[in-house]
């Protein structure tokens, strides 16, 4: 059994095939799928796609891409719907340097908005972070959450003992699976298997020899394989830990 922690099945990508996307991610030993809001529309429709199928758990959020149009009626919206007790989550959240596409000010700003909401709620936070890793944990160290997951990691050794000695879960996608991704797989030996989740980050990075398709949540599987070769232990050992740390982190019934 299996549980991919992060996708997007809301987007427009998944539009012609939802429902069968879903299915074949429950045929291929996917047990749960935790879908990932981004923006007030994607939460919202998050929710709904979660409270329209048992397998299927929502986390609400809004990506730091959308802070320079976050205000404080968005915070108190993705609030009301993270009360849905499908929401299992706050994410996903954090800061983006690399595309800039908001300010890095407001990113902040939206940043600790959401890591106090999530408290507020008590519901964990999934993290979303690139070329921003000291700005991310000086505002984790003060906002202190209950639970924090750093989604689609893809930093070096010294972030990862940071965000390990903190306490924090990290999540890998199909990416370590590229040809060019030794590093990444340098880090995933590192990583204890009680710290560790796996996750397609759906429609993004499809497993090696599907790059430019669409991914989608039965490729888990691939990353389980992946993760096995790598920590060199079966694959059931890997499924075994992955699921428990998911089910634990987002409290899963």
């Amino acid at each position: 059994m299996l549980i991919d922690t992060h996708c997007h099945l809301d987007f427009p990508d998944f539009d012609n095939d939802r429902e069968e996307v879903i299915s074949r991610a429950n045929k291929n030993g996917i047990k749960y799928l935790i879908n990932i809001g981004s923006s007030l529309k994607g939460s919202g429709d998050s929710v709904s796609l979660a409270e329209k199928h048992p397998d299927v758990y929502a986390a609400c959020g809004i990506h730091p891409h959308d802070a320079d149009k976050t205000n404080d009626e968005s915070i108190r919206e993705i609030r009301q719907m993270a009360l849905s007790k499908k929401v299992v989550a706050i994410g996903e959240i954090g800061l983006d340097y690399f595309k800039n596409y908001s300010s890095a000010q407001n990113q902040r700003k939206v940043f600790v908005w959401l890591n106090n909401l999530a408290k507020e709620i008590n519901l964990p936070v999934i993290i979303h972070c690139r070329q921003a890793e000291d700005d991310v944990l000086g505002v984790l160290r003060e906002a202190k959450p209950v639970r924090t997951v750093v989604h689609c990691f893809s930093g070096d050794e010294k972030f990862l003992k940071e965000c390990l000695d903190l306490g924090f879960f990290v999540s890998f996608t199909c990416n370590i699976t590229y040809k060019k991704a030794r590093s990444m797989r340098d880090v995933v030996k590192l990583v204890p298997l009680d710290r560790m989740m796996l996750e397609t980050d759906s429609p993004f990075l499809p497993p090696e020899g599907m790059r430019g398709k669409r991914n989608e949540p039965m490729y888990v599987k691939n990353l389980c394989e992946e993760i096995s070769k790598i920590k060199e232990v079966g694959p059931d050992k890997i499924a075994h830990f992955t699921t428990a740390n998911a089910v634990a982190f987002f409290n899963l019934k």
